[in-house]
Formats: structure tokens, sequence, C-alpha cells
């Protein structure tokens, strides 16, 4: 089992910025990969970012490409996502997830095994 606690989220006016924090604690974390997914009102759940502990491959998704980044902090058990420039089309839940090996593919919900309860980020205009 892995347990994923999302923190961060909350109001901020556009083109401002937010750092999103999830601490992981259970099984090994360090052979997990994580993630962060948003789902907006209305709208599926959508791959944000990914990262292995080792921070050595990250994906984003296009569409958010050159605003964020994801990073890890092995010690904390602890994976970052900071968003920077945002729009009020960034307004979502924000999820954290953790895929066990073999990891599926980076983009897809049903490779991840374990979410968060998932963090509000809303952008005002």
């Amino acid at each position: 089992q892995v347990q994923l606690v999302e923190s961060g989220g909350g109001l901020v006016q556009a083109g401002g910025s937010l750092r999103l924090s999830c601490a992981a604690s259970g099984r090994t974390v360090s052979s997990v990969a994580m993630a962060w997914f948003r789902q907006a009102p209305g709208k599926e759940r959508e791959f944000v970012a990914r990262i292995r502990w080792s921070g050595e491959r990250t994906y984003y998704a296009d569409s958010m490409k050159g605003r964020l980044t994801i990073s890890s902090d092995n010690a904390k058990n602890t994976v970052y996502l900071q968003m920077n420039n945002l729009t009020p089309e960034d307004t979502a839940a924000y999820y954290c997830a953790a895929a066990i090996p073999p990891y599926g593919l980076a983009y897809s919900i049903r490779s991840y095994d374990y979410w968060g309860q998932g963090t509000q980020v809303t952008v005002s205009s």
C-alpha cells in the first residue's frame, strides 16, 4: 500500500504561481513512479506530469509544458509540482498518483495504482 497526501492548493490570481506537494508513505516509495493529474468540473481527469523517484525521467502534458516543474525530495518522500503563469483554465482539483512497476503509459489513468484525495486549485481572472 502507498498512502498519498496532497497539499498546497488554494486561490491564486491569473499569472501567479503555486507549488503543490504530495507526501508518500507505505511500501518502498523509491520504486514507484509519481504523477499529477487534474480534473476540472464536468471534465475528465487529465495527465499533468510524472516523475520517477530517481528524478531521471520526467514527463509533462504538452498543453502545460514550459509552465511546470515536477521534482522529488527522496529524503522526505515528497513530490512537488511547481506551476507558473497560471490561468483560469488551470482551475481544477489536482490529484497525486503512484504507479508500481512495471510502469504503464505516463498519461494513462490506468497506469496508476494509488491516488490521493486531491487538492483544489482555483485561478481567478
